[in-house]
């Protein structure tokens, strides 16, 4: 049974980190807005739904809901091929409908099967993405818009290309309250009496302290002074009527058409495994380790984005920069993200003048120490002290994240995972050569406590490489469990190759094993989580002893 939370138990500590999170959505809503080609007000609302719905709906404590930077491409194109954003938002519905089916068939269970090395390499990932990427905005260089994280930008560039660029490009105003933020920042987090002051975050000092540093520079006439295009950029309704123009419903009578189904499943997929991604790493950062059920993250995904859509509002995941913001601003509990949600809310409905003088500089060094907060030094050491199986992967994600993309990058990481602990049972087979071995020799296999098919390549090599004429004993007497695949092995060999070229074979500790109709993991009971664990294992240990053969 689910735990009743009081939402109301660390209002202060989450007040504080959901202005922080505000802070940071703000310009993210709607750098991807206009990034998707959609109208700047549909980022605003998915954040606003992804806050307060989802938020409320979801178990994770951490994690925070808006759009996404992911799906600005297929966004982007389903909005141009179909010419209209209505019948667009059609395929939101659709995608949070498919969601909501996922949840209740239990889909977000395959989060558990991705390895942590992996997601730790896709968080350092998108932590020199965001430094990368928000680099240029802390110069005061904002060709790109907020919340990119695509290697390759819209304009052809790539992310070290442009920050070439920014040597060009730099707005001496926009340093000068860059490095003003990063003082207070670092200051907030270092000074004992100012960490007690938990009600005011960082953050908010830093962003009052760069529209104030600004306003000076304006009325002074100081060249400083940063231009317009260079400030948050929210849109400022003039009557009631102009903001319900805002509101625009889905286009239910394209149903039928059957590219807004196939944009639908695509926004769907994408969508659920990048917030099962996400979860996932939110959930690894959660100080109180606390977990989340992923089954019902799908379905308050499928119920935000239904929302979102029948408001005229983008399509939603959880995503990592705003869950990290969330997580190092000390957020207890998702009454932060609530509150989040609820201050993007108000603010654009009374302060959107006072918002539009926030310095995109500020929230760009927000940005970049959570950045560096996911990509610290002391992660790249701990990976690298595991050794190899669990670094290569580690840094192989960490790579590919930032040259692709999350998914790509995430795939690619969890393909190489599995070849390395493939790769790692394999030399664990010992090699046996024939003339290492004197008449009267024992060879002895002991098969480990559990042994799956992930097993099945070392111990064939090992069993194809016993001499002629040689006895073997293979014990199972510690096993508990043994794949079928490697019974069918082992039974062949002592059946056929053992026979035709005179090896004896003794089996101990197979009894139970042999009883396959009453075997539990012939049932398909184990999961596949179950086999990766078992193969960071020591599988087969072999050993040669001299001793009397005793037949059974």
């Amino acid at each position: 049974m689910t735990k009743k939370i009081n939402l109301f138990a660390n209002l202060k500590s989450d007040f504080a980190s959901g202005l922080v999170v505000f802070l940071v959505a703000l310009p993210l809503c709607l750098g991807i807005a206009m990034a998707s080609g959609a109208p700047l007000f549909s980022g605003i609302i998915a954040g606003v739904i992804g806050g307060i719905v989802v938020g409320y709906l979801s178990q994770s404590h951490i994690s925070v809901s808006g759009p996404a930077a992911g799906l600005t491409a297929i966004v982007l194109t389903a909005i141009t091929d179909f010419g209209a954003f209505d019948v667009f938002l059609l395929s939101v519905f659709i995608a949070g409908l498919i969601q909501l089916a996922l949840g209740f068939l239990k889909a977000g269970s395959i989060s558990n099967y991705f390895p942590t090395n992996v997601i730790e390499g896709m968080l350092a990932g998108i932590g020199i993405i965001i430094i990368l990427k928000q680099l240029p905005h802390a110069f005061g260089y904002d060709a790109d818009f907020e919340g990119d994280q695509a290697f390759i930008q819209n304009d052809g560039s790539n992310t070290f290309s442009f920050l070439f660029d920014l040597l060009n490009h730099i707005q001496l105003g926009a340093v000068v309250i860059s490095i003003v933020s990063l003082v207070i920042l670092i200051s907030w987090d270092k000074i004992s009496f100012l960490k007690n002051l938990k009600l005011v975050p960082g953050a908010l000092i830093a962003v009052i302290a760069g529209v104030v540093l600004n306003e000076i520079f304006v009325s002074s006439g100081s060249s400083l002074a940063i231009a317009k295009e260079h400030l948050v950029s929210l849109p400022v309704p003039k009557s009631f009527d102009e903001f319900k123009s805002i509101l625009i419903l889905p286009n239910f009578g394209a149903i039928t058409n059957p590219q807004v189904w196939v944009v639908g499943v695509t926004i769907a997929i994408v969508a659920s495994i990048e917030t099962l991604l996400c979860i996932e790493a939110a959930d690894r950062m959660d100080v109180q380790k606390r977990y989340t059920n992923t089954n019902v993250e799908l379905r308050a995904q499928g119920i935000g984005n239904i929302l979102s859509s029948l408001l005229g509002g983008l399509p939603m995941t959880s995503v990592v920069v705003r869950s990290s913001a969330n997580n190092n601003a000390g957020a207890k509990s998702k009454m932060s993200t609530i509150i989040h949600g609820l201050l993007l809310l108000i603010s654009v409905l009374s302060i959107p003048a006072i918002l539009n003088k926030i310095p995109l500089a500020t929230l760009a060094t927000v940005l970049i120490l959570v950045g560096y907060k996911l990509a610290k030094p002391a992660t790249f050491f701990h990976f690298w002290e595991k050794g190899k199986y669990q670094f290569v992967p580690f840094i192989a994600t960490l790579v590919f994240v930032v040259a692709t993309d999350l998914l790509k990058g995430v795939a690619l990481g969890i393909i190489i995972s599995i070849i390395f602990v493939l790769r790692g049972n394999l030399k664990r087979a010992y090699s046996f050569k024939k003339e290492e071995y004197e008449d009267g020799d024992v060879i002895h296999i002991d098969l480990a406590q559990e042994v799956s098919f992930l097993n099945k390549a070392a111990i064939k090599l090992t069993l194809s490489e016993i001499p002629q004429n040689s006895k073997v004993i293979i014990n199972a007497h510690d096993t508990e469990y043994i794949a079928h695949d490697v019974l069918d092995l082992i039974r062949e060999f002592k059946e056929t190759r053992a026979v035709d070229e005179n090896i004896k074979v003794k089996l101990k500790g197979f009894k139970k094993a042999y009883q396959l109709e009453n075997s539990p993991e012939i049932n398909n009971h184990v999961s596949i989580e179950h086999y990766y664990d078992v193969a960071k294992r020591a599988l087969v240990k072999k050993e040669v002893v001299k001793e009397d053969f005793k037949t059974n």
